[in-house]
């Protein structure tokens, strides 16, 4: 499989981890759009949002759990933070594994109400 997340996931491509189990990834983006851009992965690999299945349900409740984790870790819980999910083309994605983008440190923009 030629997937740049899978790559990161087998260490055969280094990246700065914040956070490792035996199911989920967290790193540092390297082309941070925040002070805090920490991009959280299933190590299983799920192209995008349109393929998560029921048997994926917790895996996908856990990366939540990670994601609150790291942003207390990373002191953006209480100040606020966004978590991001881009799906397809159209929505923004570019690497076709699933991720959430963990974004903080900063006053974000509010999106269109």
């Amino acid at each position: 499989m030629d997937c740049l997340f899978c790559k990161l996931i087998e260490g055969t491509i280094p990246s700065k981890k914040v956070f490792e189990n035996d199911r989920i990834l967290a790193f540092h983006d390297i082309a941070p759009a925040a002070p805090v851009h920490i991009l959280i992965i299933p190590k299983k690999h799920i192209a995008t949002m349109n393929d998560v299945t029921e048997e994926d349900d917790a895996l996908i409740a856990e990366l939540f759990t990670v994601a609150r984790q790291i942003a207390k870790e990373q002191g953006i819980a209480e100040s606020g933070y966004r978590l991001v999910n881009n799906c397809n083309s159209e929505g923004g994605q570019v690497v076709y594994h699933l991720h959430i983008h963990l974004l903080g440190g900063h006053q974000m923009k509010a999106l269109a109400d």
